[in-house]
This record gives structure tokens, sequence and C-alpha cells, in this order.
């Protein structure tokens, strides 16, 4: 207490000083309302005389001079009047508060109060000053407290409490800053006075309203610029809405502009939307950034616009056009062009549309640019519509296998296509191991009216509905009016290079099907090209399974529960709902069937882990409609399905120094990482699966980095691969330069392959000489180097071996002998 009386005089000259330099702030702070200010600045000002007067009756007690008892006289008169008036003008401020927050409610009458008890308060002030009831002086002029003392601080404390009532009952119409001066400003001064009764010679009561009267106009601007944020965050908010908005309503527009234009040829629905989708997935593998790959979407969604003036007959014409028809529909980018170029806030658009038809080596229309002439936007449009295209159905053929695509995509790189296009278009291929990038006509809508007839068993089946390592769940409605077994509805399971069911002799081999067996819903099964099919009641274990049906069996009755063989029967005359529950887990897949009346597992095990398994649904003499598919969100655990036939398995012998490795599909396994180090070889034995019937099915050289030296390892980055057949990936922010020479040994790609198939010892060299790594390996006449440039700041890197459809053995790392 001593040093408080000690510096005292000096923390009220601070006071004033601060409370009179806010007062003059406030007046000219423009951010907060007219009223509010006049309050605060009123509030700032008592605080100031408030503390000067005090400040004299410390100065000036029992000073013997008739000037310094004046002001000690003068300044306690104002000090004991002032502290009701600051109870006066604190109630108008809650009630401005109020009245800013909620207008429409009437002020409430406690503040009013409170201001007319104030008023008195100043009065008893007054009469007390002349009758020395709250203080008094001796001779000496020195000030003493009176006999009622205590009862000065009476109106004030009153005020304070109706005000916290008032504060506390209207708090939900205040700000959270403004709530917590509020009970600042109340609380603040009741324990300061409680405090100052028991403590002579300090005057805690006026720096304490000094103190919280400072804080009222702080936490008032605090409250004006949370204010102003949320405003200004609201705006922000409002504003990006619109634009949501916008560009919600500019892509709804778009979409059904393009589907109308693809609408007028049942041979190109969804044209459109696909030819964007692959477009934007180019620009994304070439680097682009987000608001780019959005241009780029939009531009390839309207890149066929100008078709919108070309005559219906041409559009959808079965077969191939005329020369003349030919020269006709060739007008349609510049159409397009014209189109799009009067949407003055979107530019880019036309860009698309005019030049998509344009080739690489300047003979494509309108214009004929060549190379980087062509907008690059266009030279991506340009791969994406021809892949689509030749992906898709058309008046005059089928759809064509993905792989045979890609050979086209392939073969017409530098010609037809941009080369850096063409390249990102064969690596998502490559990737797209499910071959989801496909005119998808989903499996109920296999007809117009989404219903899929039946006449004869299999006169129809629906497309393919992929089996995935995923539990997905296809349910359906199958109508008919006949009876008796023939009535029921049955799956057929293949794989085909266009997910559709084959089975005349030509198109077999052609499409690479391979039918794996067929299931009907009343339970019974055949086994064609699968190892084996077993038959089990859901949920039972090894040990109750009904029957096993191997390969090559015709057809099999499933045993009933009895046990006594008997023929299940079909659904009989009506409409019935079926379900099918399906997952694969490499070489075997589970099937659960529900039929209505019962529920069992159809266990089948593939001939190999490399192809995929297709549902067809199919019947006789019914109806197929209603078909629904989900996907489960999580892969289904490696134990799911009960194992029923050996494991395919290509790699159990010849270890070498690390793991063999099988790789049954493109990169879904690779070696241990090997880190690169200067002369460095690894050599192993290569043998293509016995699916592989591409050039692309063979080993391949994967250069990364990671912090624990594992493909797909923390912080993993991809530095690039290199195939044996020379063709290689940039990595990323890493170029290579690749070289591929066929030697004089070379006898042609047919041999290469069946070189593969029965399996090549391979040798691969690799130096790091800094941040170059070099990648050299020559098998069956094709030598292969590969130089990769690496970032200033890269460390280690390692090397790992992976492909498609091969099994890698015998894995050897040489290293030279340190000297």
């Amino acid at each position: 207490m001593e040093f408080l009386q000690s510096i005292q005089l000096d923390l009220m000259a601070a006071l004033i000083g601060i409370s009179a330099a806010f007062a003059v702030l406030v007046v000219f702070s423009k951010a907060l309302p007219k009223r509010r200010r006049l309050v605060i600045t009123a509030i700032e000002l008592l605080s100031v005389i408030l503390l000067v007067f005090d400040r004299f009756t410390y100065i000036y007690n029992g000073d013997p001079t008739e000037f310094g008892f004046l002001l000690h006289r003068l300044g306690n008169l104002v000090i004991f009047a002032l502290m009701p008036m600051c109870s006066f003008v604190f109630s108008h401020y809650i009630m401005n508060l109020v009245a800013e927050e909620h207008p429409q409610n009437k002020t409430p009458k406690r503040l009013w109060f409170v201001m007319v008890l104030s008023f008195i308060g100043v009065l008893v002030v007054l009469a007390a000053h002349f009758t020395d009831w709250f203080y008094y002086y001796d001779e000496a002029h020195v000030y003493h407290r009176g006999d009622g003392f205590l009862f000065c601080f009476a109106v004030p404390i009153v005020s304070i409490v109706i005000l916290i009532w008032v504060v506390f009952e209207y708090r939900h119409y205040f700000s959270r800053i403004i709530f917590v001066s509020l009970l600042l400003f109340l609380l603040g001064p009741i324990v300061a006075a409680v405090v100052q009764v028991f403590t002579y010679g300090l005057s805690l009561l006026n720096i304490a309203i000094a103190v919280t009267s400072i804080l009222i106009y702080l936490f008032a601007y605090l409250d004006i610029n949370e204010k102003v944020e949320r405003a200004n965050r609201s705006k922000i908010e409002y504003l990006d809405e619109r634009r949501k908005l916008s560009e919600r309503l500019f892509e709804q527009t778009a979409k059904a502009l393009a589907n109308s234009i693809d609408a007028k040829d049942e041979y190109t629905r969804g044209h459109s939307m696909r030819v964007a989708e692959y477009s934007e997935k180019i620009a994304r593998h070439l680097g682009k950034g987000d608001e780019e790959c959005r241009r780029i979407y939009y531009t390839a969604l309207l890149h066929d616009v100008g078709k919108i003036g070309i005559a219906d007959s041409i559009i959808t014409k079965n077969g191939r056009l005329t020369a003349d028809e030919y020269n006709e529909i060739k007008k349609h980018p510049v159409i397009g062009n014209q189109i799009l170029s009067s949407i003055s806030d979107y530019p880019f658009l036309g860009v698309g549309a005019h030049y998509h038809h344009e080739r690489f080596d300047g003979r494509g229309y309108p214009e004929g640019l060549k190379g980087e002439e062509i907008p690059e936007v266009a030279r991506i449009i340009s791969v994406a519509d021809a892949y689509d295209a030749m992906t898709s159905n058309r008046s005059y053929r089928s759809a064509i296998p993905q792989q045979i695509v890609r050979e086209e995509i392939v073969k017409n790189a530098g010609t037809q296509f941009d080369p850096v296009c063409a390249k990102a278009m064969q690596y998502l291929i490559d990737i797209d191991n499910n071959y989801t990038m496909k005119e998808c006509t989903a499996a109920n809508e296999v007809s117009e009216s989404g219903k899929l007839f039946c006449e004869e068993f299999a006169s129809a089946v629906s497309d393919g509905i992929l089996v995935l390592s995923h539990w997905i769940t296809v349910s359906f409605d199958y109508e008919t009016e006949e009876s008796g077994e023939d009535a029921c509805p049955a799956a057929f399971l293949f794989d085909s290079l266009d997910t559709r069911y084959y089975r005349d002799e030509m198109s077999v081999p052609e499409m690479f099907s391979l039918e794996y067996g067929r299931i009907r819903f009343d339970g019974n099964v055949i086994t064609k090209g699968a190892r084996k099919i077993e038959v089990r009641k859901s949920g039972t274990d090894g040990g109750s399974i009904p029957k096993t049906f191997g390969a090559g069996e015709g057809i099999a009755r499933k045993i009933s529960e009895a046990g006594d063989g008997s023929t299940a029967k079909g659904p009989g005359p009506g409409k019935h709902t079926y379900t099918i529950e399906a997952v694969r887990i490499k070489d075997h897949g589970l099937f659960r069937i529900h039929n209505g009346a019962e529920t069992f597992d159809v266990i089948v095990a593939f001939p190999d882990c490399t192809r995929h398994c297709y549902i067809g649904l199919t019947g006789a003499h019914c109806t197929i409609s209603n078909i629904k598919i989900t996907h489960a969100e999580e892969d289904a655990p490696a134990d799911t399905i009960p194992r029923i036939a050996e494991e395919i398995n290509f790699i159990k012998e010849n270890e070498g120094d690390i793991p063999n490795v099988q790789i049954d599909a493109f990169r879904t396994d690779a070696s241990k990482g090997i880190k690169v180090t200067d002369n460095l070889t690894i050599t192993f034995h290569s043998m293509s699966l016995p699916t592989a019937r591409l050039i692309w099915h063979c080993p391949y050289i994967l250069l990364f980095r990671s912090d624990d030296g594992k493909v797909k390892g923390p912080n993993y980055h991809e530095i690039g691969l290199v195939r044996l057949d020379g063709e290689y990936w940039d990595g990323e922010n890493v170029k290579n330069m690749s070289t591929t020479t066929k030697k004089s040994d070379f006898c042609g790609w047919e041999a290469w392959k069946n070189a593969h198939k029965e399996g090549i010892d391979v040798s691969v060299s690799l130096t790091r000489r800094g941040n170059t790594i070099t990648v050299t390996t020559e098998n069956l006449g094709v030598r292969v180097e590969n130089m990769t440039i690496l970032p200033e700041e890269a460390g280690d890197a390692y090397v790992a071996i992976t492909g498609d459809q091969c099994a890698i053995t015998n894995i050897r790392i040489i290293r030279p002998e340190p000297v």
C-alpha cells in the first residue's frame, strides 16, 4: 500500500493524459456511431475531471493557505458529486447500446430510475458538503472522513447493482466484447470501493473509474473493428457466393448446351462431357494450375458447339459421310468460334472450338496451323476428342478397345497430335487399370427405355459391371410372365476389352473375351473359364460347402438346405427384386446372391490375377429394369474371400538379393527400393504373365525419392520411369532426356513380346554424378539410355523394378568394390 501511495499522484497524472487523449480520439473516430461517441467522450472527460480534482485534494490536503484550502474543498465536492454522475452517464451509454442493437425495443425503465437516482445523489452530496456528514476539516485544514462517509457510496452502488441487472438481462443484445467491457466498468469500481473503505489515503475508486473508462473506449473500438471485419467477411462471402452461383449457372448452361448438341446424335451423347474431363486430366498431368484446368475444362466442354449450325441430317447420318457432307461438317469449328466469341467475359472459350481439328503436322482445318502455332488448349482437346471418338460406339462401328486406341495415339503422335499431349494421354490410359475412361453406358441404360428385354435365355446381356477390390452392390427388378426354373435371372461373369459380353467366334478373340462362368439366382451355376466355383450358404465356413464345380463342368444344381439335391424353382410370374454383392481380391471373387427366399455365396477362382471380371445381367422371357449400383468406400480385407484354389504365383523360386515381385497390372507392385550410387548394376529375370499381349507389358525402371527409400514412402516423389521398350515418363518437376536405339539384332516387336513371354535376363546400369542419373539397358536389340537431372537440393535417390503384367525374379545388386 505504501508503494501505491508513493506513486498514486503520478499514476493519476498518467491516467489524466491518457483519458484526455482518448476523449480527443473519440471525437474524431468516425467508425463509432455519433451518439455513442458523445457518451464515451463524456465518460472520458468525467474521468479526467475526477482525477484532476482528486489530485488537488491530495496535493492541498493540510495546506495552511486559504487558496489551498479552497481547492481542497472544491476538489472533494466535485469528486463526491461526480461519482453519481458517472452512473448517470453510464446508464445513458447502456441505453444507447440497447437502442443501437435493438431499436424496436423500449428503453428499460430501470435506466431512467438510475438517472433520477444519480441526480438525487448529487443533491445529497451538496447537502453533505455543508453539513460535514461525508467529511470535515480540522483547524489545520486536514481532511477527515465524516460519520456518514459510507453513505456516499450508497447511490453509486445501488445504481451499479441496477445497471448490472440490466446488463445481464440484455446480454444477448450485446457482442461478447461489449458485454465484457460493461461488466468491467460496473464491477471494477465496486471492488475498488470496498477496498477503499478499509484503506485510508488511497483513491482506488476514482483510479478504477478512470481505468475502466479507458477500457470502455478500447473495447468499443475493438467491437466496431469486429463488426467491420464481420461485415467485410459477409460481403466477401456474399460476393464469393455470387461468384460461385455465377459459375454454377455458367456450368449448368454450358453443360445444357453441350448436352443439347450431343443429343442430336444418339452416338455422341455425353461426348462433350467426357472430352472436357479427359482434357482436364491431361492439363493436370502437364502441371497446369487449378484455374487454368478449369478454363480448359469449359473450353473442351463447348468445343463442338458449332455443330448447332450443321444440318441434323448430316449429324445423325448412319454410316460414313460423303465428301460434300464432310466438307459441310468441317465448318463447325468456325461456327463455334463465332458463337463463343460473343461471350466477352470468357474469351478463351472460342479458341478450343476454333482450333481443335488442327493437326500438329499442319494438315488439319480450318486454318492449317502447324505445331505450336496451334493454341495449347486446342492441342489438348484434339487428343482428348480423338480418344473419346475411338472409345465410343458409332453408327458404322463399335467402340475400339482401349489398348488399340493407345497404339493409335502413339502412332499419330507428332503428326495428328502434339507429342507432349499424346504422351500425357498415353499415361492416363496406362494408369486406367479399371477402364473408367470410356463411354459409360450404364447397365440400366441398355435401351432408350432404360430396360433390358430378353426373349430367349441370354438373347440380351447388360453391359459389364466391373467387380473391384471393394464391395459393390447391384440391385435390379426382374419382371416375367413365365413360371418354372428357366424364368430366372442370371449373372454372366466375363472379361473383354470393351466391357461387353461376346460369344461369337469372331468377336471373342478380337475382344480378348473370356467367360468365367454363369450364376443363376436360383442357385444353379456353370463353370467355364474359371478354375473352380463353389456355392455356399451365406456365412458358412469351409466345412459346410454344399457343392464344388471345377472348370469345364456343365450346369450343376445348388444343393438345397435339406441336402437332397432338389432343384430350385424360378420366381414365378410378376415383378421381383434381386441383389448381388460382389468383391474381388486378386485371383478370387465372392458373389453374394439375395433372391428373396435365401442368400448364398458363390466363390470363384479366376485363372489369373490380371484380367478384369464383369457382371452381365440377363435372363429369359423377362424385362430387367431399375438397375442400381453402389460402391463401398474402402477395400475389403485381404481375408474376405475363402481360398478355394491355389494362389496364382510366378515368383516362388529363384529369389536374389531382394524379394521377387509379381506385377499383375500397371504398376500394382514394385520391388524394394535400391539406393542409386555411381556404377550400380541391377540384374534380374523377367517373364511376362500369361495374359500379357502388348509391348508395354514388360518391366519398368522407376527412379524416386522418399524418406525411407520405399516406393510410396513418406515424402515420396517420382523422378522418372523408363520402360524396357523405350517409352519414359517425366517425374515431378524433373525432366528426363531419353534415347531409344534399335540395334541390328532387333527382330521386331512381335519377336520381342514372344521373348518376354519365354523370359529374359535383364541388366540395368545406373550411374550418378552429382545431380545427374543415367540409366542404360539393352535387351533383345533395343537399347535405352535415359538421363535425369535432379534439382540442386536433391538428396538420396532410389531405383525400383516395377512394370505391367510381368514377374521379376532373381534380382541381384552389383556395386563396385571399394578401392
